[in-house]
């Protein structure tokens, strides 16, 4: 087991420093949201053929990841990557950091393979679930079946208002929107849920919080809506500061004195 996880993480420092090289090459350093997504999809992978793991549950762990891993990547790949537009988020970090932005970015594309090995926790928990397979897997598809449709509805709504020219410089009040200011942040963390549910009758089931816990204290707090919004707000200025009054930053609710953002 041991030769096993150094040689994924040692392929996983591969896949980081290709990465890091090729972002360096053409200015684009979202390209780091794939390397995460892309380790997790390998590792669930590799993980599940280690271990000869053929049960259903396990078909239901890799085909949540697969669908999760391969929709992220895509979206990463057609709204950042494809059309070279860098995520503000990271444009802001390379402003800030100046001279020093190559050496940063590259501690922050080798920090993605430790995070996505955290991330790996909650699946091997559940495709080592031994319990017999039950109401909570059909549940469990459900729920990942929701959460994937929600994020992918809430990326289109997105991508659709923006492609609006007269929308330019305006703020996305429609659909899921209306209710959160970030709905695909909030199905991102729900889905982490699904893999809680696959755990449930593991002894090491409380690892499975890892997933939904780390997730939520990184889109909450650190990495998700905090440099998104000082973004939106430094591009948008009053009329995100209005929006933010009367949304939910997080989890869908009821605009606020009457108004029609979310």
């Amino acid at each position: 087991m041991d030769a096993f996880i150094w040689g994924l993480f040692l392929t996983g420092i591969g896949l980081a420093l290709s990465a890091f090289a090729l972002a360096s090459y053409l200015r684009l350093y979202a390209m780091v949201d794939l390397v995460w997504s892309l380790g997790i999809l390998f590792g669930s992978w590799s993980l599940a053929f280690y271990m000869g793991i053929e049960q259903a549950r396990a078909g239901i762990v890799l085909a949540a990841v697969s669908f999760w891993g391969i929709r992220l990547s895509l979206h990463l790949f057609n709204d950042r990557i494809l059309p070279r537009r860098e995520d503000p988020r990271y444009a802001n970090l390379k402003a800030r950091w100046k001279s020093q932005s190559p050496r940063n970015f590259l501690f922050l594309f080798l920090l993605q393979i430790p995070l996505a090995g955290i991330f790996l926790v909650p699946l091997g928990v559940a495709l080592t679930n031994p319990t017999p397979f039950g109401i909570c897997d059909v549940l469990a598809f459900v729920l990942a079946l929701l959460a994937l449709g929600g994020e992918a509805l809430a990326d289109h709504q997105l991508k659709a208002f923006r492609s609006k020219p007269d929308n330019l410089g305006e703020v996305c009040r429609e659909g899921l929107w209306r209710y959160s200011r970030h709905p695909n942040y909030f199905f991102e963390w729900l889905y982490w849920w699904v893999y809680v549910l696959l755990s449930i009758g593991s002894a090491l089931f409380i690892w499975s919080f890892i997933g939904p816990l780390i997730m939520y204290l990184f889109l909450r707090y650190i990495t998700g809506i905090p440099p998104a919004e000082y973004s939106s707000l430094k591009r948008r200025g009053k009329a995100y500061a209005d929006y933010q009054k009367c949304t939910s930053p997080f989890f869908p609710w009821k605009p606020r004195n009457g108004g029609s953002g979310s």
